[in-house]
């Protein structure tokens, strides 16, 4: 159960990420953030690996892995780099952050297909509720209510 601690962890950092991010992107070019986001996490997780002496386990490594572990970089660097992208052209932090999260709908889908993860209407159901909860907290509520009366007159 440690993991669930951990994941709550993640989730209270990653929304202080995103109030930093909003403030932090004011006065600076959307790609130069990033790189310096970039740079920072990598002084700040190579120190933590040099502290808790895991650079030893590096030279155990498959390639495979390493070849995965860069490209999680390269991805988690363009999701960064969109993210800053989207809050400097005005986007709201709560509207951006929402949307970012749907890629656990988009996480569902290939990890059923290439991890052969099973589909259940459990995760389905959860997955719908979370673009509908997208939906509430992105748009503004006067978009919510043309939506609103878009859907009355349509049925």
């Amino acid at each position: 159960m440690t993991w669930i601690i951990y994941a709550f962890l993640a989730a209270l950092s990653a929304a202080a990420v995103g109030i930093l991010s909003k403030v932090g992107i004011a006065g600076i070019d959307s790609t130069l953030a990033t790189t310096l986001r970039g740079l920072s996490i990598a002084v700040f997780m190579g120190g933590a690996a040099l502290l808790l002496g895991k650079w030893g386990t590096l030279t155990t490594t498959s390639p495979k892995t390493l070849i995965f572990i860069v490209l999680t970089g390269i991805f988690g660097g363009l999701s960064w780099l969109w993210g800053f992208m989207a809050l400097k052209a005005g986007g709201d932090v709560t509207a951006v952050n929402a949307i970012d999260r749907l890629s656990l709908v988009f996480l569902l889908i290939l990890a059923i297909f290439f991890l052969g993860e099973e589909f259940t209407w459990t995760k389905f159901s959860g997955v719908l509720l979370i673009v509908c909860g997208t939906v509430l907290v992105s748009l503004k509520p006067e978009q919510l209510k043309n939506i609103a009366l878009w859907g009355k007159s349509f049925f």
